[in-house]
């Protein structure tokens, strides 16, 4: 769909709710009749606290080591089917050109892998393994052909989990084999430079672990094509790492910052962040000064491009917003801070960490484009600038100049890639096929099986009907979405913090509802869930319980607050709410999860309550047997770090007592669970689908042909016997069960 005009309406990070309006003149609050427009709204925080453990952060190659154990586990079932949205397109963090191949594009998916397009970015196809880690951070070709891609996303996303990486691969064939070329301990990856003038000598900028400090970070060089790395460039710390490094003729330069997530702080800046350049071929390195914000704890991410002696810098805060945009005519020994700009200013938003980005026209040194909520573009310098805010998505991270093809541009941002042949500054056209969306979760119906719905990261909420191919109907990012079990064309869907809307038409026009509601606080992802005997009842989760017995129109709270309140998070100021609902199907039986561990139950729809567990950490699912209300189900997110810290739970007397069935699950977060025919259990995991009896504990990998990639939701219906999962990566599939 083409974008709306962008609205740069500020919100802050912390708590807010942010509300894209359709037109300025509407009146105050969600509008009754919702038009999707995209807006400037910060990367999700929650995704990072639900898989952290209370004081703990994720411990190092957390990630990697549970796909390792997920590889091991014996495989059970039928093939997985992609089935979209291949029209939608998600995070590009990197692009790059082959040298040897016209109209050859590569592009990094953020937690999707790496992709190739032979048609000039119009469609792409899967360049990497399936089974090895999908988290990408650069991909880059040598003036041979050769290809390497660098893993770990390096964009920390203000807490939204970033994945850490294996370090780099190399590939000779376009990306149809690759082997591994060191680095494992980089965490991520976030720029490769292969010397023009000879493709054995690589650099790599390893952007180190958001989460723990040391591991092999910094500035990198191989003189082998990558046989044997030497660390050229060390930060000033233990959590400083290296963004950009680039070759300008006998010269390098470098960008490194301090950055480190905490389950309760963020440091994105720090006295190690800075320009860094060597005469010598690294053997030296100066930070460059003169102009440039002086060292200190207040400088955060930096962007850079060199254009011969021209180099251009954006500077951030720590914090998140712009500083300031300067500009060298000598090579980086002095530097002019440019005049101010509001359209520059508000490009960085509150969460400048999340681009970092600025490239230089190969034939103009004066025109620039940089990277933020909106694509900015100057022709003198960075005296002035312009936006592109009414063909292309918002939140860009990757551009690179076709030579071969005079005026050619590629653009990587949240909704995948476009191509300009205007030098970027306008004419955008965005590729037609690129299955790598980043799903929140999905929404199926048994009256007619080619209904998909489902929220993603930055696309809204999507719907496989009403237009071609997939299509945004509301916008922002997309989070629950529901369609009538008896009526399909009655279906929910929400943004972020419980904005929650309505309709009668499948989706045309959608009514707000959320304002009903009774609650403080409301999660990122805020639960709503049918009642399986009659669909007109709902329930929403605040910190409260609500509920509607007329299909949304209007809610009553039947619970005072079920969490231990909004805790200390000074980032995440809407902790403490319910995350998940289970009504069972008796009609008076609801359970109810929390982000801060706790699990209740009410057997008399709300009026009295009993807290069945305490101090689980995040519960990602409640789901309670349709045939037994006192069976019951629950799921926890954290990686396992020291002792073993179960993530699935069972109890088959309304939760008096509880068995751990986590068994040999992989150790790490469970995002969702069903229950299929026969009591089989189908669980979602960070890294994959698994099956297993009831009773407990003995887990198999399910099915074949799923990218080794997170799945954040998965339904079931039982009539055809099929199961479908939304990933964070790799869009919809979609299995046959026995």
């Amino acid at each position: 769909m083409r974008r709306r005009l962008l609205q740069l309406v500020l919100a802050s990070l912390v708590g807010a709710a942010i509300v894209t309006a359709p037109a300025a003149a509407a009146p105050p609050g969600p509008p009754d009749v919702y038009r999707p427009v995209r807006g400037p709204a910060a990367p999700a925080e929650y995704r990072y606290l639900q898989k952290t453990w209370p004081g703990e952060s994720i411990p190092r190659h957390a990630h990697a080591d549970a796909a390792t154990q997920a590889r091991q586990l014996p495989t059970v079932g039928g093939r997985w089917k992609s089935v979209g949205p291949t029209n939608i397109g998600g995070r590009i963090v990197s692009l790059a050109l082959d040298p040897r191949r016209a109209d050859t594009v590569y592009a990094a998916a953020a937690s999707g892998g790496i992709w190739r397009s032979t048609d000039a970015g119009q469609t792409f196809r899967s360049a990497w393994p399936d089974d090895w880690t999908q988290a990408m951070g650069a991909v880059a070709t040598g003036p041979d052909g050769t290809l390497y891609a660098g893993t770990g996303e390096p964009n920390p996303g203000g807490g939204s989990i970033t994945y850490e990486g294996t370090g780099l691969y190399r590939s000779t064939d376009g990306g149809s084999h690759w082997r591994p070329i060191g680095l494992r301990d980089s965490g991520a990856i976030s720029a490769i430079t292969v010397d023009p003038a000879n493709p054995r000598r690589i650099y790599a900028a390893a952007a180190g672990s958001l989460y723990n400090g040391g591991g092999d970070r910094g500035v990198y060089r191989s003189d082998d094509g990558g046989t044997t790395w030497q660390r050229i460039l060390t930060g000033a710390n233990e959590f400083t790492g290296a963004t950009e490094v680039v070759v300008n003729g006998n010269t390098l330069y470098a960008v490194m910052w301090d950055h480190r997530r905490r389950p309760d702080l963020r440091t994105y800046g720090g006295v190690g962040s800075g320009v860094f350049r060597s005469t010598d071929g690294g053997a030296t390195w100066q930070r460059l000064g003169g102009g440039l914000p002086e060292q200190g704890p207040d400088v955060g991410r930096i962007g850079l491009a060199v254009a011969g002696d021209r180099l251009y810098a954006i500077v951030n805060k720590t914090s998140g917003p712009f500083e300031g945009f300067y500009a060298s005519t000598d090579g980086g020994d002095t530097w002019n801070r440019t005049p101010a700009n509001k359209a520059l200013t508000d490009s960085q938003s509150s969460f400048g960490w999340w681009f970092g980005k600025i490239w230089a026209d190969p034939k103009d040194a004066r025109h620039v484009h940089v990277a933020g909520v909106a694509l900015l573009t100057t022709k003198d310098g960075g005296a002035t600038w312009t936006h592109d805010d009414t063909s292309i998505h918002v939140d860009h991270h990757a551009m690179v100049w076709d030579p071969r093809r005079p005026g050619r541009v590629y653009l990587g941002n949240d909704g995948g890639v476009y191509r300009s042949d205007s030098d970027g500054d306008g004419g955008w056209v965005k590729a037609r096929h690129e299955p790598y969306t980043q799903l929140y979760s999905a929404a199926i119906t048994p009256q007619d099986t080619g209904r998909i719905s489902g929220g993603a990261q930055d696309n809204g909420s999507l719907r496989s009907w009403g237009g071609e191919g997939f299509n945004e109907y509301l916008g922002g990012d997309g989070e629950e979405n529901l369609i009538n079990p008896t009526d399909v064309d009655n279906v929910y869907a929400c943004y972020q913090y419980g904005n929650c809307f309505r309709s009668t038409d499948g989706g045309d026009t959608l009514t707000y509802f959320a304002d009903k509601t009774t609650f403080k606080r409301r999660n990122w992802f805020t639960p709503v869930v049918f009642d399986p005997r009659d669909p007109q009842i709902l329930y929403y989760g605040a910190e409260v319980l609500n509920r509607s017995t007329d299909g949304g129109v209007t809610w009553q709270p039947i619970s005072g607050d079920l969490t231990g309140g909004p805790g200390a998070d000074p980032i995440y100021t809407n902790y403490g709410t319910i995350t998940t609902i289970a009504p069972a199907g008796d009609g008076r039986t609801v359970y109810a999860g929390t982000d801060d561990g706790r699990v209740w139950v009410t057997k008399d729809l709300g009026a009295t309550w009993t807290k069945l567990a305490e101090g689980r950490g995040w519960v990602t699912r409640v789901v309670v047997d349709p045939a037994d209300p006192a069976r019951v189900y629950t799921t926890h997110s954290g990686y396992r770090a020291g002792s073993r810290l179960p993530h699935v739970y069972g109890s088959t007397d309304g939760g008096r007592h509880w068995k751990d069935l986590s068994g040999n699950l992989p150790a790490a977060p469970v995002n969702d669970l069903v229950i299929g025919r026969g009591h089989v259990l189908y669980v979602g995991t960070d890294h994959g689908v698994f099956a297993g009896r009831a009773g407990g504990g003995n887990w198999h990998r399910l099915g074949r042909g799923m990218p080794l990639v997170p799945v954040d939701d998965i339904e079931y219906d039982a009539g055809h016997h099929r199961l479908v999962a939304a990933t964070f990566g790799r869009g919809f599939y979609e299995l046959t069960t026995p």
